[in-house]
């Protein structure tokens, strides 16, 4: 809901276990650079997603980001969902109206097509995208956008997905980017990575990890080792989070 003149201006992120994450800090930091002294941005750590009833009571709440494992639980708890998000199947940003009521909105994919194009000077054909959770929906959207075919890589695959043991040679030569949604090498857990057959990549790949902690996971360190173009989340985490900032100040 919409905060009233001299009120302090709340923000946060929604998510489980998340002491770690990157958006408050980043938050803090941007406010106290601008000198935004009436803005605060805190975690709102929930055991599951129904207690998010409760965090949208907050007084002076203005918007939410939402992470892991959340993305796609935390439709139904909303009023409206922007086009975008709609198409996605998941979200990322919530803003409150003058009425308190939500609406949801995507960033993620706006953030990973940015820092994709900073890093590739010419776009691949086709990709594969590990895992198959609300972060991987905003990457196939975004790749969708620029024309890139994709495939998804699961644990589990459903139709028209493939698994980890179907990864071979030839897979890896026809998909020249591989992007990295799962939670698979993150902190605490850094000697973990996908499984994929890493001897068979070149410096015609280009992996992208959404993991920003730590900057190089052992996928990237792998990929780097084969003469793989890498990059990790962090700068799709800082678009991300800019487009955060617009959508809740229009």
């Amino acid at each position: 809901m919409a905060s009233q003149k001299n009120e302090m201006k709340k923000f946060g992120l929604v998510g489980k276990n998340i002491e770690y994450s990157f958006s408050r800090g980043y938050f803090a930091d941007k406010f106290k650079k601008n000198r935004l002294l009436d803005c605060s941005y805190e975690n709102f750590d929930l055991k599951e997603i129904e207690e998010i009833k409760s965090v949208f009571k907050t007084n002076g709440l203005n918007g939410l980001n939402v992470t892991i494992p959340y993305k796609k639980e935390v439709l139904p708890f909303l009023d409206k969902l922007s086009p975008q998000s709609k198409k996605i199947g998941a979200v990322n940003t919530i803003a409150f109206n003058e009425n308190g009521e939500t609406t949801g909105h995507n960033t993620d994919a706006y953030g990973f097509q940015k820092s994709l194009l900073e890093i590739t000077e010419k776009l691949p054909v086709s990709a594969l995208i590990l895992g198959t959770g609300g972060a991987s929906a905003a990457i196939a959207f975004a790749l969708e956008t620029l024309n890139i075919q994709f495939n998804f890589v699961s644990r589990n695959p459903e139709q028209d997905q493939l698994s980890y043991e179907a990864i071979d040679s030839e897979i890896l030569k026809n998909n020249q980017l591989i992007v990295n949604t799962s939670p698979v090498g993150t902190f605490p857990n850094t000697d973990k990575c996908p499984s994929i057959p890493y001897n068979d990549l070149n410096g015609s790949h280009t992996l992208f990890d959404l993991i920003y902690n730590p900057l190089e996971t052992l996928f990237l360190r792998k990929g780097k080792e084969m003469g793989c173009t890498i990059s990790n989340g962090l700068k799709m985490l800082e678009y991300q989070a800019e487009k955060s900032w617009e959508i809740w100040n229009e």
